[in-house]
């Protein structure tokens, strides 16, 4: 799928007080916008997801799927600090004519939803029909119904949390330190700490899954190994995967992304800004979630106003998000159904 860029060539002021000269932003298109504007599906992906929602969500997005390009105009956006056609810590910046890398400022999800406004408003796009993510996608989705109050019609937001937890955040600091150690990280080159990514991503895998989930899955039917263990072989191969398609810059700045995540923040509190959401919302949960649980998401579901609670019960643990598909379809098509928020959807 053809990935278009968006260059926003203005001063683009931060939540930290920093700021970006301008920034670019890669993002796809499925589908036509139709005459009334009102088809708009808007995609958010996670952590290391890229503006190609048929790649990591085939399962819902494309001919014959829940989201049909045929039906909708689907959109999907690269969020800033990614390396998959958005502003990142390897882009030059334009006042240095060098690369950012340590230097790249803190992006936050407030900031991100910012400059998808701007991505927004270039398209031509005036309503959101459905907002739709899950994980570090979901606290997009989230953050937009809360910033824009007039834009988003319905959200659905899918394993996610009103403040990123404390559990949350000592995980993705625990991959930082992984990072850390790897004598190359603090050099300025494009390879600096992908090393160091590798067991990053082998820990991470162990907080998007569950016990349960590599005992099914990965327990050794050999009953005389002593070594070279299937779990072993499986978290080199995470590591490595991410390793050739993503960089330790890009890894650490969305982390930290995550970690910024707390919609009460200089507000009036989680429940009071929740109980302001006037968005139809439909909150899933996922029975296994070892990192967003399933606790989480029923706070969000009793706080927002008229929201509709699902829980997917999957062993797949927070990747139940990613691979849950059928279940995640059934979900939408009930809460569409119980809002009646877009004849087209429903056709």
């Amino acid at each position: 799928m053809e990935v278009k860029t968006f260059y926003y060539n203005k001063l683009f002021k931060l939540e930290s007080g920093e700021e970006l000269a301008e920034f670019k932003i890669g993002y796809t298109t499925l589908g036509k916008l139709n005459k009334e504007k009102d088809n708009v599906v808007w995609i958010c992906h996670a952590l290391t997801g890229n503006a190609d929602p048929s790649d990591w969500w085939n399962g819902l997005v494309g001919e014959g799927r829940f989201f049909d390009p045929n039906k909708y105009f689907i959109v999907c956006a690269n969020v800033l600090g990614s390396c998959y056609g958005s502003t990142n810590a390897l882009d030059n910046n334009s006042q240095t004519n060098e690369p950012y890398f340590h230097t790249f400022p803190l992006i936050t999800i407030r900031d991100i939803v910012n400059s998808f406004e701007e991505l927004r408003k270039f398209i031509g796009i005036d309503k959101i029909k459905l907002c739709i993510g899950g994980s570090l996608g979901a606290m997009q989705a989230l953050e937009w119904s809360i910033m824009y109050k007039d834009v988003i019609e319905s959200m659905a937001i899918i394993a996610v949390n009103a403040r990123h937890s404390a559990w949350g955040i000592a995980f993705n600091e625990a991959q930082r330190m992984a990072i850390e150690s790897d004598q190359s990280w603090r050099q300025n080159h494009h390879e600096a700490g992908k090393e160091g990514m590798r067991a990053a991503r082998a820990l991470a895998l162990l907080s998007y899954r569950n016990y349960a989930t590599y005992d099914l899955t990965q327990s050794d039917p050999d009953d005389d190994k002593i070594d070279d263990f299937q779990a072993s072989s499986y978290e080199r191969y995470q590591g490595e995967k991410l390793y050739r398609r993503f960089n330790a810059f890009s890894y650490w700045s969305l982390s930290k992304t995550m970690d910024s995540h707390n919609i009460g923040r200089g507000r009036n509190g989680l429940e009071e800004t929740l109980r302001e959401i006037k968005v139809n919302t439909l909150v899933i949960g996922i029975s296994s979630d070892f990192l967003f649980p399933i606790h989480e998401q029923k706070f969000l579901a009793e706080n927002i106003p008229n929201a509709l609670f699902s829980e997917i019960d999957s062993i797949y643990g927070h990747d139940g998000f990613l691979i849950e598909n059928e279940q995640i379809s059934n979900c939408l098509k009930l809460f569409l159904e119980k809002n009646k928020t877009s004849d087209v959807i429903l056709k």
